[in-house]
């Protein structure tokens, strides 16, 4: 595939020859591209970062830039994309903050335009990171979530598998797996859609919400109510989102303050 004329490619950089560069794209520094990934116009690719196959980086994007933390002091850290990830337009992704550290990307992500990945993230696989969304240094988001427009993610905050941030939300606490969350890091119910959508079953589901229900719909301390759930059989996702619950240094998410369980509607 073509590599524009126009283009600024350094030396160091490693470029598979099945590539497609854009006109104006500047790669700056000891970038490695794979097969088939595409970077189209403007973007900027930077540093000791590392792009895999069959992904598509769109106009104005920032690749791999040095952290906005000021404690980078020039450090050589990294990168690490994997494949057929979308990175849309004016979209950010930095490398890490500390000596060898790195940003991590999965496979199969679809980020969204002016969406923001600080340093030292982990990103899993399938998930949707929507316009604007913002995640600070050291967010993990784990397969499938799916962070809506405008969220904000404070630093170190896990966000789990097949949760949902609706738009607009805020979190300095971490969300737990198949949940929906909304406003102040608080959660509303299960994400039945994303769910059915994964191919959960009816049976997996129920459980599942009846768990959540011990959990966030019942003026009970959390230690207690985990507690309670674990000495009763439970199914492998229910046991799933108790160790999250379990492993949290922030905390997780709140219930709501009224006791009324909302949930994504049907489409």
């Amino acid at each position: 595939m073509p590599i524009h004329p126009t283009a600024i490619i350094d030396p160091r950089a490693t470029i598979h020859p099945d590539t497609d560069i854009g006109p104006y794209v500047v790669i700056d520094g000891p970038v490695s591209i794979g097969r088939g990934t595409r970077v189209l116009a403007h973007a900027a690719l930077t540093g000791w970062t590392e792009i895999g196959e069959d992904n598509v980086i769109h106009m104005g994007t920032v690749i791999g830039h040095e952290p906005q933390d000021l404690a980078y002091s020039g450090a050589q850290t990294f990168l690490r994309i994997g494949h057929r990830n979308v990175i849309r337009e004016h979209s950010q992704m930095h490398r890490g903050t500390v000596e060898g550290s790195a940003t991590i990307v999965g496979n199969d992500n679809y980020f969204m335009h002016h969406s923001h990945v600080a340093h030292n993230c982990h990103i899993g696989n399938n998930t949707i990171i929507a316009g604007g969304a913002l995640l600070a240094g050291y967010v993990q988001v784990e397969d499938r979530a799916f962070v809506s427009g405008n969220c904000v993610v404070h630093q170190f905050v896990r966000i789990g598998t097949l949760a949902m941030l609706r738009g607009l939300s805020r979190t300095s606490r971490d969300v737990p797996p198949f949940c929906i969350m909304d406003g102040t890091h608080t959660v509303r119910g299960i994400n039945i859609v994303g769910l059915r959508r994964a191919g959960f079953s009816r049976e997996r589901i129920q459980a599942l919400r009846q768990a959540f229900a011990r959990l966030f719909h019942q003026r009970v301390n959390m230690t207690r109510a985990v507690a309670e759930l674990r000495a009763s059989p439970g199914t492998p996702d229910v046991v799933s989102l108790l160790d999250f619950i379990t492993q949290s240094k922030r905390g997780v998410c709140f219930g709501p303050k009224r006791e009324v369980q909302e949930e994504q509607s049907e489409e």
